[in-house]
């Protein structure tokens, strides 16, 4: 074998020996990092969410008093819903009906 060659197929070897070490040292690093950090007293950082920014709608007078009065009349026909059911059964829901 020509000494080129060889001093080629040293210099890989080696090459592929340092990058064996290396990743034998990372993973005991990582098989050791567990113990590490139970040794360790746990820290908790508190978590701070950002607050949530409410957009304002751009609505014309006009479209907000038409939504009131819509949301109004939902909201008292709910009321008249739940007061016709209170008067229908006042005492709760009713059985159903045996075949």
């Amino acid at each position: 074998m020509k000494a080129k060659n060889l001093k080629k197929r040293i210099r890989r070897l080696e090459a592929r020996l340092q990058k064996g070490a290396k990743k034998l040292a990372r993973l005991k690093q990582k098989l050791e990092a567990p113990i590490q950090r139970k040794k360790q007293p746990l820290v908790l950082k508190p978590q701070v969410k950002p607050p949530v920014v409410k957009r304002k709608l751009n609505l014309s007078p006009e479209r907000r008093a038409q939504l009131a009065e819509t949301m109004r009349a939902r909201w008292a026909a709910k009321r008249a819903a739940a007061a016709a059911s209170m008067q229908k059964s006042p005492s709760g829901p009713e059985p159903l009906p045996q075949q």
